[in-house]
């Protein structure tokens, strides 16, 4: 059974100007989180969608890694994952996501580096952030009066 996860955002202003607020009602886990240009193009403090990308491929593939890991019968006692959101400003249409790296640390009794790493590539292939990273995209936009 599918299901979903979600996050609001409401944005007042022009684009260098405005303000913005981001919530996670589902969870509860932050409301009217600050965010803005200044945010995520400066040193203002608050958040921006790219950390939150990263946060949520981190969170993703550090537990896709523990599921391989589980599977082939070598579970990790730790696996501590940082992912580097690369993004472009001076892209056409305009600032674009470019790649995003994933740097894993893990300890695994039992486990060498090289099956370590085959089980991370399995684990990058099957993360659900890392194949929505490619999914298309559908929109339903309405004008409110």
């Amino acid at each position: 059974m599918a299901f979903k996860r979600t996050a609001e955002a409401v944005w007042r202003g022009d684009l260098q100007g405005g303000k913005g607020a981001l919530s996670t009602p589902q969870s509860g886990l932050f409301t009217d989180q600050n965010y803005s240009f200044k945010t995520r193009f400066g040193d203002e403090k608050g958040t921006n969608p790219e950390e939150l990308l990263a946060a949520a491929h981190a969170g993703c593939f550090s537990m896709a890694l523990s599921a391989v890991m589980t599977k082939a019968g070598s579970p990790p006692d730790t696996i501590q994952t940082r992912a580097e959101v690369t993004m472009e400003p001076g892209m056409d249409p305009g600032p674009t996501v470019t790649g995003v790296n994933l740097v894993v640390t893990g300890k695994a009794p039992g486990v060498d580096e090289a099956t370590f790493q085959q089980y991370a590539e399995a684990a990058k292939a099957g993360c659900v952030i890392s194949r929505a990273l490619s999914v298309p995209v559908t929109l339903q936009a309405s004008l409110q009066g």
